[in-house]
């Protein structure tokens, strides 16, 4: 059963958008194992456009589970997979916390959809 083993603890960068894990953080996924982000991950979490209603439905819903996902998407992330895999994953996740089944499958087909465009992007260490 998909479960996250440790608690989110992060802290707000010098900005209001990026944030930076403090310690890390453990998920264990029925799709890939074990899958631990590393203490001082930087990550935007969900990146759900600032349009009033798709942010009121969809902004702040899923913390933890964009975090294994802005992680998968690294070009370095251990393991390294495909961006469906890494999609596959954030929709497990999102379940596996009890998000809804439209909140969950709306952000899953929003990745689906926009993705492409963050995939493999940057490395680990790179700063957002």
């Amino acid at each position: 059963m998909s479960e996250f083993l440790t608690e989110l603890d992060c802290r707000l960068k010098d900005d209001d958008s990026i944030w930076v894990l403090d310690f890390p953080l453990i998920y264990e996924s029925d799709i890939l194992g074990c899958i631990e982000v590393p203490a001082g991950f930087e990550t935007d979490f969900a990146s759900v456009p600032r349009v009033p209603i798709a942010y009121m439905l969809f902004g702040d819903r899923a913390h933890h589970e964009s975090v294994i996902h802005d992680y998968l998407y690294r070009i370095d992330s251990v393991p390294c997979v495909g961006r469906k895999q890494a999609d596959d994953v954030f929709l497990e996740a999102m379940e596996a916390r009890g998000k809804g089944f439209f909140v969950r499958y709306s952000m899953y087909w929003g990745v689906r959809m926009g993705g492409w465009t963050a995939y493999h992007k940057k490395k680990l260490t790179d700063l957002l």
